[in-house]
């Protein structure tokens, strides 16, 4: 076997295993444990105080939606205490809050991102548990109820629900590829947690023992990623609670979602960078397995293997009599179907068949334009909201 053949195979086998193998072996691991560990029993009737907090920027539109959501979860109101938090915001967000008196109204006029908003936020939570939602989701009404049960256990650490994505009759081809992409990765997301931890929370739903939370420098692009590898790095558990779930409308085109990957990507390089531990096989084995087999190959190896394949492919492929001409067929028609998807979305024409070659290659594209603006240094920690559908 030649040079060329032996990387071409080594990059084959990081993507399989970052993207199928990973789930396979986690899932036979998984199995083996519970035939081994009997499932959890929970006290549902388990209440501590829960302060909820939601970060908002120029959320009028929508925000008294949120208050109302927030005001009928079926958790104890005298145990549930309502903090929205407006920093920056130059519309009426913080007026409409104030309008509820259930509701502690906070707000100042500078802007210095979302993480530095949830560290002000936290010197007014009185609870023991605390927990973080998007403005621009809805909670189902059991939500806290069902995070909050797992915190009778004092291993955990932490707790995340499920993200859901609302679909239409209708719906373009970012939002059907974003949906499924987040049917696989809440189900990775559900493997990891019952094998030990999860190692990448769901900023839209997020929770945390008050007394582990950390205050992340102002500039953290991922606030839910650094807190919850924080505290799985101490050795606590976070959990994955798929009876708790935030949904939220897709992103309104191929543009906003491409916006807000890159963004993603770029907090994903930065995350990296300030998690030493993570990587650390010998001192942290089951959260740097974890961490590295779920997230990192994803944002690094397997991005770089897909554009090594290709060109690897291309000089395999000259050589007569081999299977490797089939390899590059594969790829090239893959990759004209993702090409094809993203000029139909642009033009919102629906095409079920391309929705997963299309996200797939946004998603891994993005990696690269994340990298990018990272070593620039040009991602500014505050938010600019991608539209919704």
């Amino acid at each position: 076997m030649s040079t060329i053949e032996l990387l071409f195979w080594i990059g084959t086998g990081i993507v399989v295993y970052s993207y199928v193998g990973y789930g396979i072996i986690l899932f036979l691991m998984v199995k083996m444990k519970k035939l081994i560990m009997p499932e959890p029993k929970y006290d549902m009737q388990f209440e501590p105080a829960v302060s909820l907090v939601v970060p908002c920027f120029n959320e009028a539109d929508y925000i008294e939606d949120k208050i109302k959501n927030s005001l009928a979860l079926e958790y104890p109101s005298e145990k549930l205490q309502l903090i929205f938090i407006s920093d920056g915001s130059n519309d009426d967000t913080y007026a409409r809050v104030k309008k509820y008196p259930q509701v502690l109204a906070l707000h100042e006029d500078a802007r210095n991102g979302k993480a530095s908003a949830m560290n002000r936020a936290m010197k007014f939570v009185t609870a023991p548990i605390v927990v973080f939602c998007d403005a621009n989701t809805d909670l189902n009404p059991e939500a806290i109820r069902e995070m909050v049960k797992h915190y009778a256990n004092p291993n955990v650490g932490a707790v995340t629900g499920e993200k859901r994505i609302i679909t239409k009759d209708k719906e373009n081809a970012s939002g059907a590829g974003e949906g499924i992409y987040w049917k696989y990765e809440s189900f990775l997301k559900q493997l990891d947690s019952d094998f030990y931890t999860i190692v990448g929370a769901a900023g839209e739903l997020m929770s945390y023992r008050t007394s582990l939370y950390r205050e992340l420098p102002k500039d953290s692009l991922l606030d839910d990623l650094m807190q919850s590898m924080q505290i799985a790095n101490d050795g606590y558990r976070v959990i994955y609670e798929k009876n708790a779930w935030a949904a939220e409308t897709a992103s309104a085109n191929v543009g906003e979602e491409l916006k807000r990957k890159v963004r993603i990507a770029a907090g994903a390089f930065q995350s990296m960078s300030r998690l030493p531990k993570a990587f650390n096989l010998i001192t942290n084995f089951r959260v740097s397995f974890l961490f590295i087999s779920h997230r990192v190959l994803r944002w690094t190896l397997a991005p770089l293997s897909l554009l090594v394949l290709f060109i690897l492919n291309l000089f395999l492929a000259a050589e007569p009599g081999g299977i490797y001409l089939y390899f590059l067929l594969a790829q090239i028609l893959f990759y004209s179907m993702a090409l094809l998807g993203w000029y139909l979305a642009n033009k919102q024409i629906k095409v079920k068949a391309l929705f997963v070659p299309y996200y797939f290659f946004i998603m891994n594209l993005c990696m690269y334009l994340g990298l990018l603006r990272f070593l620039r240094g040009k991602q500014s920690a505050n938010w600019e909201r991608a539209k919704r559908a």
